[in-house]
């Protein structure tokens, strides 16, 4: 394709994104801001499931079509079974298996170049046929030529290779994005709430590292090392010499894709005992570790059979692949969680909202004494329920309880902190994959484990800063007497002084600014008098006027030239 060819086809990409977003912000408008307020509401909610259909498989056709970012956006919308109705999520949850392959000329080509020799002396054998087929790239299984073998002590293992062009593709997806942003910092509601240009900015960043192998590579290590004891995780080993920013080169540790359910069972698995250890290793790399895989979607995560003894007495362990999306945990986002945690593990729904408010979701501004009533309530009537639970729960009581808090917390000023987006991503993948797992898999259950132990580590920091505290009191208490010891003999002995010339100094400068206020109140008097009085008495008035200027001169120059030391 010609640079000419390349960039009208960018261009004609750019506006296909920008007018699927604009019909469907249209849409949007009509239905649930216009019809509402001209008393057609019940059209409003008749057409919703079926508008929510549409808009999916509008979007599922679109990202097929194009690919690139597309592809991570449906793959974030099919995650959120929490949350999206299920009218989006079905249509979206086979988005990540639906990638057309590339064509293996053309990845011969990126390849080739990349690692500058031609593939067969690179491999001792590369299979044509794609294993996996990703909207920036895709993988193909391979062997280690004798000698690469002989230094890794690997043999087979997965090649990565970007989609051609694919820098160019994530260019002008990020370029139609942030056009949408900006149109969103329009939509009162949304600008109110969230940054959707530092979002979009956040996204954009991690995109771009997504498309540097090397930096996935050294993210990979990374991982590796903070599990490396740990037997409920694997992950693949990276070959340095077979890799570059656009080509990644790793072991092979494909197994059993954490939701085919039918396979797990097949190899003496239950998917709910997947579920929980998957709940277990998220918490960690949040809590623990602060470093998140924040794509754990079913095409990243593989369950491998293993002895039992070998992982802590299950017969499996969870293999993570494909770093190239990672979430970094701030020091204070992370206090915020493990006090978010604690929380909702204890139903407290007051630390809730200092939780909010610590991580910066919540303004310390807001008042929070309606949103504590409201969490109160949510607490004792939907507590401890899973998904699966909670779809029982007839819908006119979820309508009914949000249609008595949804204007409070409509009012309140929430914000979406820009750290928060991968770390975002990662929870919902996470409680969609787990909720997929096992039906009445409990998020509760989960959580409060984990808060338990937080909460002992809480424990024990406090009482350690409470020692500190009291040996640094102590320490000044036995200091003390000593002190007031010397204070008094130096009284005593009259060698005890006090230096008042600054605040002398200080005192004859505040006296003059009264004087100078003092004369511009009278300039004022004297002149607003006299211009009153010219109509009536002339001479007088004029006089008054005259005589204004002294106290003027008095203000403006008063002090000047003799101002010493402060």
């Amino acid at each position: 394709m010609t640079d000419a060819a390349a960039q009208g086809a960018h261009r004609a990409r750019y506006r296909r994104i920008l007018s699927f977003a604009a019909r469907e912000f249209l849409a949007i408008w009509w239905f649930e801001l216009v019809l509402p307020r001209i008393g057609l509401s019940r059209v409003s909610e008749r057409t919703r499931a079926g508008r929510m259909q549409r808009f999916a498989r509008r979007f599922h056709a679109l990202a097929i079509a194009l690919g690139g970012l597309m592809i991570k956006v449906g793959q974030f919308m099919s995650s959120r079974l929490d949350v999206l109705p299920p009218e989006i999520t079905k249509e979206l949850e086979g988005l990540q298996d639906e990638v057309p392959a590339v064509p293996f000329a053309d990845i011969r080509v990126v390849a080739e170049d990349e690692l500058g020799v031609p593939l067969e002396r690179a491999y001792a054998w590369f299979d044509e046929n794609p294993v996996a087929a990703a909207s920036l790239g895709q993988a193909h299984r391979a062997r280690l030529s004798d000698l690469d073998a002989a230094d890794t002590g690997l043999e087979n293992v997965v090649v990565k290779v970007q989609r051609p062009g694919i820098d160019a593709i994530v260019a002008t997806d990020l370029a139609a994005l942030r056009r949408v942003a900006r149109w969103l910092t329009r939509v009162r509601i949304v600008a109110d709430r969230v940054d959707a240009r530092g979002l979009v900015e956040e996204f954009a960043q991690t995109s771009l590292e997504e498309i540097d192998y090397l930096h996935e590579a050294a993210s990979a290590e990374r991982f590796r090392e903070n599990f490396a004891d740990d037997p409920r995780v694997d992950t693949p080993e990276i070959v340095w010499e077979r890799s570059t920013r656009r080509v990644l080169t790793l072991s092979d540790v494909t197994a059993i894709k954490i939701n085919d359910t039918d396979a797990l069972r097949a190899a003496g698995i239950d998917p709910s005992e997947v579920a929980d250890v998957f709940a277990e290793v998220m918490f960690d790399q949040v809590f623990t570790h602060s470093f998140v895989h924040a794509d754990p979607h079913p095409g990243n995560i593989f369950v491998t059979p293993v002895p039992a003894s070998a992982a802590r007495e299950r017969g499996f362990r969870l293999t993570f692949i494909d770093f190239g999306m990672m979430a970094e945990v701030p020091d204070s986002l992370r206090d915020g969680l493990r006090t978010l945690l604690i929380a909702i593990a204890g139903r407290d729904s007051r630390g809730l909202v200092t939780a909010a408010q610590e991580i910066g979701v919540l303004l310390p501004s807001a008042d929070t004494a309606e949103l504590e009533r409201a969490l109160t309530a949510l607490f004792a009537r939907f507590g401890g329920m899973g998904f699966a639970e909670l779809s029982t729960v007839d819908p006119r009581e979820f309508r009914d309880f949000a249609d008595e808090f949804g204007d409070m917390v409509r009012s309140l000023p929430l914000q979406l902190p820009e750290n928060m987006l991968l770390l975002i991503r990662a929870v919902s993948l996470t409680s969609g994959m787990c909720s997929s797992l096992d039906p009445s898999f409990n998020v509760w259950d989960a959580a409060e484990p984990y808060a338990g132990r937080l909460l002992r580590d809480e424990s024990g920091n406090l009482i350690q800063d409470l020692a500190k505290q009291a040996m640094q009191n102590a320490a000044v208490t036995w200091r003390l007497p000593k002190r007031i010891d010397d204070i008094i003999t130096r009284v005593d002995e009259g060698s005890v002084t006090f230096d008042t010339s600054r605040l002398e100094r200080r005192l004859d400068r505040l006296e003059g600014i009264a004087r100078r206020i003092a004369s511009g109140v009278l300039f004022a008097a004297l002149l607003i008098g006299g211009a009153l009085l010219v109509p009536s008495a002339p001479p007088l008035g004029i006089t008054l006027v005259c005589v204004s200027v002294l106290p003027l001169l008095h203000s403006l120059f008063a002090g000047v030239g003799r101002r010493g030391p402060r």
